[in-house]
């Protein structure tokens, strides 16, 4: 079976992004090619790996990328000629990276508050803006009042960081709540477009396993979290969820 349009991951790390594209590759879930995105070839590698084993038949390419402006362009650009992908539409792109900083604010240079914050919040800017640019180019620019179809999905995973924040997390607060504020102005501003934009909330671990930790509800696995994000890939515009809370069972909230 033909995939059924693409997929784009960045952050395709061993546990959450390795799920996500598992579940949205695989034949019987959503049934995608997938472009995984991180920064190191090698950990990209990894993961297609594993998914040429747990997601036989899926088509899975994968492009080495960090989060700066110039080098996130390229990877698009990559993407669109990729032949893997010809006649593929754009339905689902997944901003999942890794952002984690603590530090005595005292001791926290400015050099590396706003380094952070231009890594994280800067990758997310330019992440969201090029896969907008893929989806009207494969979809068209007609306002959902026109066409009463959705364009495709734009999720970020956000941490409990984006509403709270500990002491030394300065930078981490900061840009976990920039991107959720992100993800706010683009949602009310896409909607009418057609393009669902989601934020979610990742609140506890995360493992790309099916356990006992699993079963007792003391962490989520990988591929929970794939197909909560297929699900939100699939809902029609009479219904879209903005902000959703993700936590295994015994997770303290």
């Amino acid at each position: 079976m033909p995939p059924s349009g693409l997929a784009i991951i960045i952050g395709a790390g061993p546990n959450t992004g390795t799920g996500i594209a598992r579940i949205l590759s695989h034949p019987e879930h959503g049934n995608m090619a997938v472009a995984l995105l991180a920064r190191r070839q090698e950990n990209l590698s990894s993961v297609a790996l594993n998914l040429q084993k747990t997601s036989p038949g899926s088509v899975i390419e994968t492009f080495a990328t960090d989060t700066s402006p110039r080098n996130l362009k390229s990877a698009f650009q990559s993407i669109r000629s990729h032949h893997s992908f010809k006649d593929l539409k754009l339905k689902v792109a997944v901003y999942s990276v890794k952002h984690a900083s603590k530090k005595p604010f005292m001791d926290e240079t400015y050099e590396e508050f706003t380094e952070s914050l231009e890594q994280y919040v800067g990758g997310a800017f330019t992440f969201a803006q090029e896969a907008l640019k893929l989806l009207f180019e494969h979809h068209g620019e007609k306002p959902l009042a026109e066409t009463g179809e959705k364009k495709g999905t734009l999720i970020f995973t956000g941490t409990l960081g984006a509403l709270r924040c500990s002491a030394e997390y300065a930078a981490y607060g900061a840009g976990r709540a920039s991107v959720r504020q992100l993800a706010q102005t683009l949602a009310r501003e896409m909607s009418t477009k057609g393009v669902h934009v989601v934020h979610t909330i990742a609140n506890g671990g995360i493992e790309d396993k099916i356990g006992e930790d699993q079963r007792i509800g003391k962490k989520m696995s990988a591929d929970a979290v794939g197909k909560t994000y297929l699900w939100l890939s699939q809902q029609e515009p009479e219904l879209w969820t903005h902000e959703l809370d993700m936590r295994p069972a015994a997770e303290k909230f």
